[in-house]
């Protein structure tokens, strides 16, 4: 201790006690020393500087200043000249001499002097070492030839008249114009206009030339032909203007010299000019200028961000937003980074479009940019990805980036935001409507697979159309099909509304089935009015509010409707009539095959609790009478309500496992998934493991430690598998296998789901999936028959083909698709029992999907698709087969559900709900039920909505119908002309249908013939024409001939995949090669009449009540009262 401190240095006699208890404050306050910075400012000349140069305030006021002194010394010369009398003098001494009054030389002398000094002040203070630069300046030198003799009179008396060319401080105004301007822009924090600029130089220039010949010429012709002010400008005019009269001229040499010298600058400097004002006019076109400040605050405009602008996106945006009447007075400001390209152009030069888009080359990050669009005053803006990019992450990040800026700038503004990636969505959560591509894109993918044709339907559902499409088609599954189509979601407040007004306090299924059966409108869903959750289908316990917002489908909405009620009764009571007797049954299914395109339904519709509802009551066939069904009830009875069988459901299916799942120890349970592979997915209960899969067994065609499988077959799967064959495992992925292991989705009817990537899946997505039973990944591709005969192609109910995105750039814009449709293609012929669900990049390319050169029906389907594009149609592709089946789907055509979104604020919270995306409490899923034969008793879709709305409370809102019609052999394997089947149908119409379940079947039988002819006649008269054969002998023939080519073609295809299957030690027994249905035609009825009538095999999509909002309080477990909540009923087990 004693060394340690004698290490301790004394402190400094200053410490005293004071300064211990201070600390280091009062040495350090001794110590400190001010510093003064910018010092080099303080200096007189720097101060002078910052008042005539650098302040833009007081620089601005000095130019102004000088500017005013200029015009005053050009208009006390033009004083001058007016004052003065060129008589007075002999030859040469009028243009020397001039007669100058006292006080008109008092005032130009006083401008002289002071010009002069603000020049040398300002050259001073912008002297940078290199005097000789600053003296050689024309501005200089013009300032010394008008100031310096004024000055020199004060000391010379004797040339006080001396001419001096005053008029020269025409071009120091030009000068200083432009010096104000430019200080003018800065002080006001505006972007200088370079055309504004260049317009004022241009004018300035001529009139500078113009008053400069005028004042040259006038005082040269002093000793000619004594020329007045308004002579000198006519001869100046006529001259410039290249007329020339020769009224007057110049007579003396110096003022024709003048006159030579002013054209010649003049054919130098104003084609210059003119040529940078040409530029800047071509530049500003290509950039679009400004949108007007007035405007935007007089008119309403929204403002639409993208990256590169196609005219698909121009056009669809375009109509979709100008769709709705209440827009037509918006404009709409487009801002692109890009040059517009020359389709564009075309398209904005019509008329309709001219007048209200407006085309802005510029940057959302740039504040400029942004003034220019005016968002600060806009209504909204749409920011809009670019999904052709090839690097999808990073035109996310281009598009949070644009969010930010506008979010930074015009913080009011409304933002509608459209994103790729699913885990970037969390950047942008502040926008007031999101759209993210690939949570929507794999969602509906996978609804696809149970409900069939929901890409269909929520397409339709999301544009704007009146359904009037093909109402003069003598198909009749297009007028339905097109009419239907009309329908959309729309709102209307409970206490204002006819439909649903006197609904008031009733329960939701009695208000949803009596509005449908009176206005024929479809009620799906209500908000309260002090919350903003959407529930669609909240059940029959829900009560109606007359504060309640109504959500409901219709073909228009409520405010522009007529209500016409004898015309309603009379048709209700007609529609009453048709019901009795065979003969006045109408015919909805006119079939007109020729050999269409394969649209089979396979496995697609999911067997609910429904079924066993729908079946015939024990008293209904007594005495004739039709079966009665039960009538919604105004308030729901709690003994009466059947909640779906999903949780008073008891059956084996739950509650003992099967003998496959007791010998393979494998239960599931129900609960939240532990794991999300990205930030903002909703979660969803859903079926799980009760522990997760080791990684090793997610792999499908490899065995490991825990099985020996090594393709599909061996696992021994009960129901069908769900292919996805996609190139990466990307977040999205997530999307599809959610609602596909959904809680409500009985146990029994989980189908095996395999994803077939071209580059294996990370972990961070493995860990995700491994908690869901059934799901299986292979690294393949679908351009290998091996892989796909691996993941068990032969046994799938569906194969779901994802866009790729490294295909989704090309050269040729619509050829981002080739490679996908030709692959889909070879499937098609290889597998033509298999359903594949496709996406594509463009709509325009759905009509190669299973595409068949010779077939007249397709042909026809064609013709009417370009009439229906040439009548303004938004949906022109929505009559083509493979789209009204449901089977293709692209991502672009969800695009209008953002774009409707700015009217239906409520449209993507409606269609996530459908979707299965986002879950609330008490609020309903979307499903469907396939009509069995026990089914058909119910006869009509009003008596289904009763039914189901008085049983277990479902929501029918539309129905999937099929339409089959079965050839011989030779017929549905050859594709034949019009005239051909006109020929031959006599002989080869042998036609087998299926038992029809109405008491018409006779009936029925005997119109289809004719009906078929019309639809004959209607596709002969849009197909081209083919040329007869001489005669019948001869088409026999060449028919038998075909025949034979096309089944030897059939039979090597099959040859080669069973040759394939065996190679790999794959039994052929699944592969049936001659299960062709290429003469199928499903299509959708969104929200059907009442009186539509039901047939076999319809798909019927319900908006089912939560079972969990019935759940009892007394429940003795969470996890028991969940594995009872699924339907008694699932399809037909599917033994591999």
């Amino acid at each position: 201790m004693a060394d340690l401190d004698s290490e301790v240095p004394p402190l400094p006699p200053r410490y005293r006690f004071r300064d211990l208890l201070l600390g280091d404050q009062g040495w350090q306050s001794d110590d400190r020393v001010q510093v003064e910075f910018y010092m080099n400012e303080n200096t007189f000349k720097e101060r002078l500087k910052l008042f005539f140069i650098k302040n833009q305030r007081s620089s601005l006021r000095i130019r102004l200043f000088n500017f005013s002194l200029k015009l005053l010394s050009c208009l006390l010369y033009i004083i001058r000249v007016l004052l003065d009398d060129p008589t007075q003098g002999l030859g040469w001494s009028p243009i020397i001499w001039v007669n100058r009054s006292l006080p008109l030389w008092g005032l130009q002398v006083s401008v002289a002097l002071i010009s002069l000094f603000e020049t040398l002040l300002l050259s001073y203070l912008s002297y940078k070492g290199n005097i000789w630069e600053q003296i050689l300046r024309i501005p200089f030198l013009l300032e010394v030839i008008n100031a310096v003799p004024f000055i020199i009179t004060i000391f010379w008396p004797v040339l006080r008249n001396l001419f001096i060319p005053v008029f020269l401080n025409c071009w120091l105004a030009k000068h200083a114009l432009e010096n104000m301007i430019n200080d003018l822009h800065r002080a006001i924090q505006r972007t200088q206009s370079a055309m504004f600029n260049q317009v004022l130089i241009l004018i300035s220039t001529l009139l500078c030339l113009i008053f400069t010949c005028i004042c040259g010429i006038q005082h040269l012709e002093r000793a000619g032909n004594r020329l007045t002010l308004f002579d000198s400008l006519y001869f100046c005019i006529v001259t410039f203007s290249t007329v020339g009269f020769g009224d007057v001229t110049p007579k003396i040499w110096p003022s024709k010299l003048l006159v030579v010298i002013m054209i010649c600058v003049a054919l130098v400097v104003l084609p210059i000019q003119f040529e940078q004002l040409a530029y800047l006019w071509m530049e500003r076109q290509k950039s679009g200028g400004n949108y007007s400040r007035h405007r935007a605050q007089t008119e309403k405009h929204v403002v639409l961000c993208v990256s590169s602008l196609k005219i698909d996106l121009l056009m669809d945006f375009l109509n979709e937003f100008y769709a709705h009447p209440r827009l037509q007075d918006y404009y709409v400001v487009i801002l692109c980074p890009t040059e517009m390209d020359a389709q564009v152009r075309r398209v904005l030069q019509i008329p309709m479009w001219s007048q209200r888009v407006i085309y802005l080359q510029g940057s959302a990050l740039k504040d400029q940019d942004l003034l220019r669009a005016k968002m600060d005053d806009a209504e909204a803006c749409f920011i809009l990805s670019s999904r052709c990019e090839v690097d999808r992450t990073a035109a996310d990040h281009q598009t949070i980036l644009r969010a930010w800026a506008v979010k930074d700038f015009a913080p009011n503004c409304p933002l509608y935001v459209q994103i790729l990636k699913p885990e970037n969505k969390f950047h942008i959560k502040f926008a007031d409507h999101v759209v993210c591509e690939e949570e929507f894109k794999y969602a509906m993918l996978a609804l696809n697979c149970i409900c069939p044709a929901t890409s269909t339907l929520i397409t339709l559902l999301v544009h704007t159309s009146r359904g009037q499409g093909s109402q003069q088609s003598p198909e009749q599954w297009q007028k339905m099909y097109g009419r239907c189509s009309g329908n959309e979601v729309y709102h209307i407040n409970l206490e204002e509304s006819t439909f649903f007004a006197e609904y008031e306090g009733k329960s939701f299924t009695y208000a949803s089935f009596h509005a449908h059966k009176k206005f024929g409108v479809c009620l799906i869903g209500v908000r309260k009015e002090d919350n903003k959750n959407i529930l669609l289908n909240p059940g029959p316990r829900y009560i109606m509010s007359s504060t309640d917002i109504c959500f409901y489908i219709n073909i228009t909405k409520e405010e522009n409707s007529a209500f016409k009620k004898q015309e309603k009764h009379r048709k209700n009571h007609e529609s009453k009539l048709s019901y009795h007797g065979a003969s006045r049954l109408p015919v909805h299914s006119i079939i007109a095959s020729m050999g269409t395109v394969a649209i089979d339904l396979q496995d697609t519709g999911c067997r609910t609790c429904s079924g066993p509802t729908l079946a015939l009551p024990s008293e209904g066939g007594k005495d004739g009478r039709r079966p009665s069904i039960a009538p919604v009830l105004e308030v729901a009875d709690s003994s009466s309500l059947q909640t779906c069988d999903l949780l008073s459901d008891h059956s084996e299916d739950e509650t003992t496992p099967s003998d496959d799942e007791v010998s393979a120890g494998i239960e599931y349970a129900k609960g939240y998934p532990p794991y999300s592979p990205y930030i903002g997915s909703s979660p969803t209960f859903c079926h799980l493991l009760h522990e997760k899969v080791p990684f090793c067994c997610l792999r499908l065609d490899k065995g490991c430690q825990h099985n020996y499988y090594e393709d599909a077959k061996a696992y021994g799967f009960k129901n069908k598998l769900i292919i996805v064959a996609a190139e990466t495992a990307g977040n999205g992925l997530y999307n599809f296998i959610v609602p596909l292991r959904a809680y409500y989705r009985p146990k029994k009817e989980l189908n095996p789901i395999v994803l077939l990537l071209d580059n294996p899946p990370d972990m961070h997505f493995l860990d995700a999936i491994c908690w869901f039973p059934m799901v299986y990944y292979m690294v393949g591709s679908i351009d290998n028959l091996d892989d796909l005969l691996r993941c068990g192609v032969t046994f799938a109910a569906n194969m779901v083909v994802v866009d790729k995105e490294s295909t989704m750039s090309a050269e040729e814009d619509y050829m981002a698709d080739a490679k996908t449709i030709v692959n889909v293609q070879t499937l098609f012929r290889l597998f033509s029992s298999l359903s594949i669900i496709t996406e594509l990049t463009h709509p325009a390319n759905m009509r190669f999907m299973q595409f068949r050169a010779k077939d007249c029906y397709s042909l026809a389907l064609s013709k009417l698709e370009k009439k229906e594009r040439e009548k303004g149609s938004n949906l022109a592709f929505m009559f083509r087969l493979p789209f009204a089946a449901g089977r293709v789907f692209s991502i672009s055509m969800l695009d209008t559900l953002l774009y409707q979104s700015f009217v239906k604020d409520y449209m993507i919270s409606i269609t996530r709900l459908l979707l299965g995306l986002d879950t609330t409490p008490g609020s309903g899923f979307l499903c469907s039920m396939k009509i069995t034969e026990e089914d058909l008793w119910i006869r009509t879709y009003a008596r289904l909505y009763q039914k189901l709305c008085s049983s277990t409370g479902d929501i029918p809102i539309g129905v999937y119908r099929t339409e089959s019609q079965k050839l011989t052999t030779s017929e549905s394997q050859i594709s034949i002309s019009v005239e051909e089947w006109e020929d031959t149908k006599d002989t080869k119409e042998q036609i087998s249908y299926r038992s029809n379940h109405r008491n018409s079947t006779s009936s029925d039988q005997s119109d289809r013939p004719l009906l078929r002819r019309k639809s004959m006649q209607w596709a002969r008269r849009l197909s081209r024409r083919v040329p007869r054969h001489s005669g019948k002998t001869a088409e026999k023939i060449n028919q038998q001939r075909m025949n034979l080519y096309r089944r030897s073609e059939r039979q090597e295809l099959a040859e080669l995949v069973k040759n394939r299957m065996k190679h790999l030690g794959l039994s052929p027994a699944g592969y049936d090669e001659m299960n062709d249905h290429q003469n199928t035609l499903s299509y959708i009825l969104i929200n059907p009449s009442p009186d539509t009538r039901l047939e076999l095999n319809d798909i019927v999509y319900l908006i089912r009540p939560d079972p969990l909002a019935y759940v009892p309080n007394t429940a003795p477990s969470r996890k028991d009262s969940f594995c009872n909540t699924v339907g008694q009923d699932s399809r037909e087990e599917t033994q591999l």
